[in-house]
């Protein structure tokens, strides 16, 4: 392979920081140190150069569910019940999670997304391989990083556990990670407030026996109220005496947090997600970010699912994190923000070579266009990549060193191709 110069940029967005109209080379999937001369040139002349964006929260399923009546900015105790009618009037199944993967994942690319963890919460009868099968091969025709998460949500302990080690061995080697890093397989139970304690213990096991990474949801509204009520504790003391305050451990959420809860995480090496996204808009509560930062926990940036969010777009919702933080604690920076979205979120996933430009790096690399209106009186362009223009898609997306959005088009496939298959499954599947 020859690899991509990208040459002219006007700012590329490195681990030491910025480097103003300098090459960047990608080769044998990697970021490599200098060029050879035989790669083939590409002008980003106008552009900012980043990683590639780390989705460290999504639902794709629900990206068949978007703005259903009766999901907005209603109490959780209501959402949940909701989407749970829905999913059952469409059905669930294999051909309806890779339809809707396969939107989520573009969605996902166009807007610079390069990984994406999908937390998979429902679960018709079975083993739940071809449901998985579906959405692997979704991303793998997009050219999309998948990190799949066998999720659980008041399913059966022994039935969920038995899937999810299905699951990890048709897909994966022991460490969870395959596919020359495209694909990585975790588990996770939606949270205290659904499942049992038998079905974290189990899930911890088949995690331990793959060597795959763990994540869950803690301190959202309905977490905190159904732990209380059924338990008459704080969800961090069951999570924590059930062994899922861990260093091989992820949450998501953690909007309602009390006093010496934060020092708690940290102590544990738990990594958090942030998904303003999702709980501002919905009205559910704002992690307090600047306070995790500063305690030492590595935060990732999440956007949730179609079903609370109605969009995938991770970088409008770290422009959105960065808007609303001064609520909750010092505001963040742009650049800060800018980190969650890449390496931070890499770092909950166990993925230190995600969502860095760093040689050696995977070369999953974003191409944003700066020089039109939007971005004109911008004073610093990486601050205005969230400041500037909301709804910002990249110009080019490059995964492991491979195009796979050019001029702003997915490479391969037809996005309103994409988009036509599900409402046609979805229209033939609810019709009287």
């Amino acid at each position: 392979m020859s690899g991509i110069r990208l040459v002219g940029a006007r700012a590329v967005v490195r681990p030491g920081g910025l480097e103003d109209g300098a090459d960047l080379v990608l080769r044998d999937g990697v970021i490599a140190e200098a060029a050879r001369g035989d790669e083939r040139v590409l002008d980003v002349s106008g552009c900012v150069v980043t990683a590639g964006l780390v989705n460290a929260h999504h639902h794709l399923l629900q990206s068949a569910f978007r703005t259903l009546p009766g999901t907005r900015s209603v109490p959780m105790s209501q959402w949940l019940p909701t989407m749970a009618a829905a999913y059952s009037r469409v059905g669930v199944d294999a051909e309806l999670a890779g339809t809707a993967a396969s939107v989520g994942l573009a969605e996902s690319l166009l807007s610079g997304v390069t990984t994406v963890a999908d937390h998979h919460l429902t679960w018709p009868s079975g083993d739940g391989v071809d449901i998985v099968r579906a959405v692997v091969d979704a991303a793998a025709g997009l050219g999309a990083r998948l990190v799949f998460v066998r999720g659980s949500a008041r399913d059966d302990p022994q039935e969920a556990a038995a899937s999810a080690d299905a699951i990890a061995r048709a897909f994966v080697p022991r460490g969870g990670v395959t596919h020359g890093g495209m694909l990585q397989i975790a588990v996770g139970p939606a949270g205290v407030h659904s499942d049992a304690p038998e079905t974290f213990a189990l899930m911890a096991e088949v995690a331990e026996r793959h060597g795959l990474r763990r994540r869950t949801q803690s301190n959202e509204q309905v977490d905190v109220a159904i732990a209380a009520e059924k338990y008459g504790r704080r969800p961090l003391d069951l999570l924590d005496e059930w062994g899922w305050l861990a260093p091989d451990v992820t949450l998501a959420h953690l909007c309602e947090l009390v006093p010496g809860e934060i020092e708690r995480i940290a102590r544990a090496g738990v990594t958090a997600t942030h998904a303003p996204g999702c709980d501002v808009p919905m009205g559910w509560g704002i992690a307090p970010v600047a306070e995790l930062r500063d305690a030492g926990i590595a935060v990732g940036l999440g956007t949730s699912g179609g079903g609370s969010n109605d969009a995938g777009h991770l970088l409008a919702d770290a422009r959105l994190a960065m808007q609303v933080s001064g609520l909750r604690g010092p505001a963040l920076a742009a650049r800060t923000v800018l980190e969650m979205a890449t390496a931070g979120s890499a770092r909950g996933l166990g993925r230190p070579e995600l969502g860095t430009l760093a040689v050696g790096a995977a070369a999953d690399v974003c191409v944003w266009d700066v020089s039109g209106v939007a971005d004109a009186g911008v004073t610093d362009p990486v601050a205005g990549l969230l400041w500037a223009s909301p709804g910002r898609r990249p110009r080019h997306v490059f995964v492991a060193g491979e195009p796979v959005v050019i001029g702003g088009r997915l490479a391969a496939a037809d996005e309103h191709g994409l988009a036509d298959a599900l409402t046609a499954l979805l229209a033939a599947r609810t019709a009287e």
